[in-house]
């Protein structure tokens, strides 16, 4: 009887492939495990096992399957039920969810390997490129593509191999290689011959004459008191010999060469006691508890610096007390670093840390612990992917910030919202989860008001420290009386110098990167654009070069203008780049940093800088929003906003919302820890209701107003959002496109249907967008609204012209 299993592929592709397997396969198999499989003409892929059964697809005749590449499950049972979740609230394939979920190492893909065939013997009718191939497999028994692209210096080089394979002079084969490789760490230890004292005395006068390699053995001997194993490494540092000395004596017989696997990262601490929480925090951690016995999500709503992770704390060590794993989502990497080492100090070295600035094969020896469940991943540290890990018994998830943008992927699909897919996980595991945020998102308060989630305040800050004084500078009127200098006005800098004085530091927020946004010819007033975007260039001093904020182009800074040649080019507006200049010009004698995109490239980009203002090496921060998510420096005294007015004035219905959040969170940065800081924001509209309501840091306020527009104008949490997005690269395609599209999703759901519109930069990359969105009201049935859409998205696949359009679906776009 034909044995089959079900396969996710990592496509984009809605659905799974059925291969056939023999008997003993199909016992041996589980799911969960890879499989490498060949789809399509040639390609080989990794594919998860999804089902194993005994039916035979109707539609294909099933393949076999190549090779088995686990011995048992990589991924769980509650994975595969919570990637279907997503799958189906995202409405995006499982394949993509897959190929999201898995660090990349574990999915293989073949490469293609070309082989000279023997027979061939005339070379003369080979052109240049195809000789070159040829001439190289005359030294070489394989090549593989990468090596072809380097040898004729140029990408496109499947043509020349197409025609190599025509003339018979080369064959080629599709070979899967492995990509982990575990790290291995070099230990010495001696012969066995030489146990015996008498051995030892023999060994040390044998090697009188060779002075290095008797200081080798003499210094093993020093060192093997500890009674440790012995690192090679130590031991040629510490006898100052090279490792040619340890393999002579290792051909000899004296020392013998082993290794042992070991993980790349590896927190070490010592586990020290909780910090004792005071009476505020206390009565907090009670009422979450009493929350927890009767609802599963709880929403902490804590103000700035009022100690909410000390609460976490306690909560994690009851979690691990009862042997289970705990989930701690962060909203951006800046913050894990800060994290990592007071989590450290209490939990040692039972914390593993998740995110993107990880390599490849750190990241799978997480996954590996976290799936042994090994005392080590018993805290997962991480960003929005950590949801993926494969968790087996999850007792809490912690999603500090809750609030934060950043926990929402737009691209590639999944389009998830983390803290949303972490309530599910949760429900799966039959977990707890505690969101924690000084300014909830709306949704998330919606819901603790409807009493869907527990709701716990926390309104006192740690050591009864008073919330910042908030003052609002008017700029206009600065601007009118000329008493700004540069872009601070005369009492921003007046409450630096104050601040510097006393030795404290300052933190400035100006949410945009770069010198400016804008360089403008004064004689013609053209701007260089992006040849890629429709948006103007940034220009960046330090390197001199205009960029693009959004595909990376760049270009030398102009000297003339391009369009009338005239050589008056000014600049217009300013990013972080242009304040810290103009600090360093104003205060000469104080250390001025950076901390944004361009600061922060690199592995420890972020601890660096975080480490030196820690440190008081720097006297004043520069940043964008990296420096509003829960940072905790204790001598920051002065926060200033450098223009409020930006983040207000944006085409979003969440503008308000998130200007305000913003606000506050920098605002939070500072007088942590002894006396009330001050914060300064400098606006043209000191009047505008979400600053009155930040200058009083009065969230029920904010709540209420903004929740009274959503209602008046259909939005979340009222009303569910889908957009689709279209994309391409010939204009009048998508225009096409995207009028036939709404009109189909007219006749569905009627005035619901908002667009076709193009969003502000209607083309990056050179593909040009078109937006529709659904507003979906709370009585409609959200999965037959999916149906319908998914039925009129295949119609329009079908149609040839519409096809090679990009067509992507965003659920809760926001």
């Amino acid at each position: 009887m034909p044995h089959f299993i079900d396969i996710i592929l990592p496509i984009p592709i809605q659905r799974t492939f059925t291969y056939t397997v023999t008997e003993d396969e199909a016992n041996f198999l589980q799911k969960g495990m890879r499989v490498a499989v060949s789809f399509g003409k040639t390609k080989m892929y990794t594919g998860l096992v999804f089902n194993i059964h005994t039916n035979a697809p109707t539609l294909y005749e099933a393949k076999e399957i190549h090779q088995i590449l686990d011995e048992k499950p990589l991924v769980n049972e509650q994975q595969l039920q919570h990637w279907q979740w997503i799958a189906n609230y995202y409405m995006c394939s499982l394949g993509d969810v897959y190929r999201a979920s898995l660090p990349s190492a574990f999915l293989l893909e073949s490469e293609t390997i070309i082989y000279k065939n023997d027979a061939f013997l005339d070379d003369s009718i080979l052109e240049d490129d195809e000789f070159l191939i040829f001439e190289a497999l005359q030294h070489q028994s394989q090549l593989t593509i990468h090596q072809v692209v380097d040898i004729l210096g140029k990408k496109k080089v499947m043509p020349t191999v197409n025609e190599l394979i025509k003339k018979s002079a080369i064959y080629i084969k599709e070979e899967i290689y492995e990509q982990y490789k575990p790290k291995l760490v070099k230990y010495v230890r001696l012969h066995s011959d030489y146990s015996s004292d008498e051995s030892l005395n023999s060994l040390l006068s044998e090697l009188s004459r060779a002075k290095k390699q008797r200081d080798a053995v003499l210094t093993f001997f020093q060192l093997a008191t500890t009674k440790k194993p012995i690192k090679a490494k130590d031991l040629t540092e510490k006898a100052k010999v090279s490792s040619a000395i340890l393999k002579s004596l290792a051909d000899k017989n004296i020392f013998e060469i082993y290794h042992i696997q070991t993980d790349r990262v590896q927190y070490k601490g010592n586990t020290n006691d909780l910090k004792v929480l005071n009476e505020f925090q206390e009565k907090t951690l009670a009422e979450i508890k009493e929350t927890f016995k009767e609802k599963d999500v709880t929403l902490l709503h804590g103000i700035t610096s009022s100690g909410k992770t000390e609460v976490y704390t306690k909560l994690i060590q009851e979690v691990l007390d009862k042997g289970k794993q705990v989930l701690f989502l962060l909203p951006e990497i800046a913050l894990t670093t800060q994290i990592i080492v007071r989590l450290q100090f209490y939990f040692g070295e039972q914390i593993s840390v998740f995110h993107s600035k990880y390599s490849i094969n750190e990241r799978v020896e997480v996954w590996n612990n976290v799936l042994e469940n090994k005392t080590k991943a018993r805290i997962i540290l991480g960003a929005r992917s950590s949801i993926f890990l494969p968790f087996s018994n999850l007792g809490l998830i912690v999603v500090d910030e809750e609030h934060e943008t950043s926990y929402k992927q737009f691209e590639p699909s999944p389009r998830y919202n983390a803290r949303d897919a972490a309530i599910v996980l949760a429900k799966i595991h039959n977990a707890k989860i505690l969101l924690g945020s000084a300014t909830p998102s709306l949704e998330s308060y919606f819901n603790s008001q409807e009493n869907k989630y527990g709701f716990v305040t926390l309104n006192r800050r740690h050591g009864n420290v008073q919330l910042p004084k908030i003052e609002l500078i008017n700029v206009k009127e600065k601007y009118r009386k000329k008493e700004m200098n540069g872009h601070f006005s005369d009492r921003m800098l007046k409450l630096i110098q104050e601040a510097l004085d006393l030795k404290e530091q300052v933190i400035l927020f100006q949410n945009r990167r770069g010198y400016s946004p804008v360089v403008e010819c004064k004689t013609c007033g053209v701007s260089p654009e992006c040849p890629n975007c429709d948006v103007t260039l940034t220009f960046h001093k330090f390197k001199n070069e205009l960029r693009c904020h959004y595909c990376n182009y760049q270009r030398a800074m102009p000297n003339s203008c391009g369009a009338c040649g005239s050589n008056t080019l000014d600049t217009k507006g300013f990013g972080t780049e242009q304040i810290e200049l103009e600090l360093k010009a104003i205060f000469p004698d104080f250390k001025i940093g950076r901390m944004d995109l361009d600061t922060t490239r690199g592995k420890y980009g972020y601890q660096k800088i975080i480490g030196a203002f820690e440190a008081r090496e720097i006297d004043v921060l520069v940043g964008t929003q990296m420096l509003s998510k829960g940072l905790d420096f204790d001598n920051v005294s002065l926060v200033g906003i450098l223009n409020a007015d930006t983040m207000l004035n944006f085409p979003d219905f969440r503008a308000h919302e998130r200007a305000y959040q913003m606000m506050v969170q920098v605002s939070g940065r500072a007088g942590r820890s002894k006396k009330q800081g001050n914060v300064a924001i400098q606006t043209y509209n000191p009047f505008h209701q979400i600053l009155q309501q930040v200058s009083t840091t009065s969230y029920t306020e904010m709540y209420k107003e903004q929740l009274q527009e959503r209602w008046q104008y259909k939005y979340p949490p009222y009303y569910r959002l889908i957009k689709i997005t279209l994309k391409h690269r010939d204009f009048n395609k998508v225009d096409s496109g995207v009028n036939w599209l709404f009109k189909a999703l007219y006749s569905s759901f009627g005035e619901h249907v908002l667009g076709p519109t193009a969003p502000a930069i209607a083309r990056i990359r050179n593909q040009y967008i078109k937006n529709i969105v659904i507003k979906i009201p709370p009585k409609q049935s959200l999965a037959n609204t999916k149906n319908q859409i998914t039925k009129i998205r295949n119609t329009f696949e079908a149609v040839k012209d519409f096809r090679p359009i990009r067509f992507i679906i965003d659920v809760d776009a926001y």
